[in-house]
């Protein structure tokens, strides 16, 4: 008997490494003589780079980049095990974590450590970056990562803009006589869950402005802001970006990678399924299991235990797919169906604080996974 596990981590509590070492666990108490296979995943954000790394046999490295709010960070990157391709999570510089409720500012939030992080992996020789776009404090268009590779922006008078979106209103030329180099030999493909455009009622500011501390009157200058940057980018590199589906990923840095090197956007579960080799691996399967640490009717759009399913049903249709959640939300029927979800189930057993049910995780996702097996060997 085959068992594939293969879940996300759960936020704030496991890796995904984890979780699947637990589900393990629990399910070789049952079925002691199964063949195991597990498979860390993540949908493009937090746990990206560990799930990438764990699946290839890489590594990670460290750096010390310029945070969002202009401050020394402590970031980390992964290079996958063929040593060409480096993995990166914009978050990990440039993330809303490093701001507070007091602190957040996206007129002056910067995603120059990401560009940071970028050169950081040039340097290590790779050719090939997959970068996660989501969880920024930043709505810049990735005019800091440009400035961090070497890309000048600079005002009327000629002289380089200040960091943040709002000093785009000031863009009068971009140089890229002084970009990088590297990037015209590098392959971006850049992970991203949303569909929204630079600019527009759909756009960076608008939409996702207001968690990052905008107030009305700030989404509107940061709006226009971007929309000026995007025309003087048209000039400098016949690139129109602005309506681009997926351009205002992470306060615009979508549109300025795209801009800038050669990049090209996907879903980030289908980027870590195809780096993980799922299909491959789930071929033969009888169950598979994966998880998440929250699930709802929201799964549906790009998140990993849906992905799951997509991806090993196409090649292992009569396994069914079981996903076990820290939390269910609302609207988890859409989840259900041919070539879809076939169970859901809440690993905390019994009410309990949210601290408590943190520390139980792994005691309670294994006895849960037990529980599983032994109704499964009931069915058989």
């Amino acid at each position: 008997m085959k068992f594939v596990i293969a879940p996300d981590s759960f936020k704030g509590s496991r890796t995904a490494a984890q979780i699947a070492a637990a589900i393990k666990s629990g399910l070789t108490r049952v079925f002691p003589d199964a063949e195991y296979v597990l498979i860390p995943m993540a949908d493009g954000g937090e746990g990206t780079v560990q799930s990438l790394v764990d699946a290839t046999a890489g590594r990670k490295i460290s750096a010390v980049v310029t945070g969002p709010l202009g401050t020394p960070v402590t970031a980390e990157f992964g290079i996958l095990g063929d040593g060409v391709t480096a993995v990166i999570e914009m978050a990990a510089a440039s993330g809303l974590d490093y701001t507070t409720a007091a602190t957040r500012n996206p007129l002056t939030a910067t995603t120059y450590g990401t560009g940071e992080l970028i050169r950081a992996a040039l340097d290590q020789g790779v050719r090939h970056i997959i970068l996660g776009l989501g969880g920024s404090a930043t709505n810049d268009g990735g005019a800091g990562m440009a400035q961090a590779l070497g890309i000048r922006l600079l005002d009327a008078q000629g002289r380089d803009l200040e960091r943040g979106g709002a000093a785009l209103a000031h863009l009068a030329r971009i140089d890229l006589t002084g970009a990088d180099p590297r990037l015209a030999q590098t392959e971006f493909i850049l992970a991203a869950d949303v569909t929204n455009p630079l600019t527009g009622p759909n756009g960076a500011s608008a939409v996702f402005g207001p968690q990052k501390g905008a107030t009305p009157a700030m989404v509107q200058e940061l709006d226009t802001s971007l929309a000026h940057f995007a025309a003087v980018i048209q000039q400098a590199t016949g690139k129109d970006v602005a309506q681009v589906p997926g351009a205002g990923a992470a306060g615009g840095l979508g549109a300025g990678l795209l801009a800038f090197t050669h990049a090209r956007l996907e879903h980030g579960i289908e980027i870590v399924t195809r780096y993980t080799h799922l299909k491959e691996r789930a071929r033969g399967a009888d169950y598979v299991f994966t998880g998440e640490g929250g699930i709802d009717f929201q799964t549906q759009y790009g998140k990993t235990p849906f992905g799951v399913a997509r991806a090993t049903k196409a090649v292992a249709p009569n396994a069914p797919v079981i996903v076990l959640a820290g939390n269910i939300g609302r609207g988890v029927d859409v989840l259900y169906g041919p070539d879809k979800i076939d169970a859901i189930f809440a690993t905390p057993s019994g009410a309990k604080s949210l601290a408590q049910a943190i520390a139980d995780t792994d005691s309670d996702v294994s006895a849960l996974a037990e529980n599983v097996g032994r109704l499964l060997r009931a069915r058989r």
